[in-house]
């Protein structure tokens, strides 16, 4: 069901698109949220165009097709975001990892961890750089999608970093620290 409301909302928001063009968009925006390629997109707009949801609103050189969605797909889009309940996450390689960590040597769990801190690290600056451009889209479109990784990284990182100091007894010395676990302990 997601990859679909990811297409209507990507032509609902951010207007007309072509597949090529909707691949783009979700590189440039979703891809941090929700995965989708070009195999999976195709497919899509054809089922959606079927339902009526989306049209094609030009046609171009070489059969290129842009669509447009119609009223019945934003009302689908709407109603989904107003009554689709949470869902849980029920894959979560890093949780898995977590579970999994007593199977390694506390030395070599450590080092699973601070390497998963760093990974994290950067995927928070990656996103922090990318504020400007959700501020300046229409509507501030993805804002909040962003908003929310960004904490979420940071949760993670901040998880990784405090487990790692618990398996090394809490010493700080074996911990190594990013330079973002000293920004937030000084907030």
């Amino acid at each position: 069901m997601s990859l679909r409301m990811a297409v209507l909302g990507l032509l609902a928001g951010l207007g007309p698109a072509s597949g090529y063009d909707l691949t783009q968009r979700f590189d440039a925006s979703l891809a941090f949220v929700w995965y989708a390629q070009h195999s999976q997109i195709y497919p899509e707009l054809n089922r959606l165009a079927a339902e009526g949801l989306i049209e094609v609103a030009q046609e171009g050189p070489r059969g290129r097709k842009t669509y447009a969605i119609t009223p019945a797909g934003r009302e689908a889009v709407t109603r989904w975001l107003q009554h689709a309940e949470p869902a849980p996450t029920r894959r979560n390689e890093g949780a898995l990892r977590a579970f999994l960590l007593p199977l390694l040597d506390p030395a070599e769990a450590v080092k699973v961890l601070q390497r998963e801190a760093a990974f994290y690290a950067e995927r928070v600056r990656e996103l922090q750089n990318l504020r400007g451009l959700a501020d300046s889209a229409p509507h501030r479109f993805g804002r909040h999608a962003l908003e929310l990784g960004i904490r979420q990284m940071t949760a993670i990182r901040e998880w990784a970093e405090w487990a790692a100091q618990d398996l090394a007894g809490g010493t700080e010395e074996v911990a190594e620290k990013t330079p973002e676990s000293s920004e937030s302990a000084e907030r």
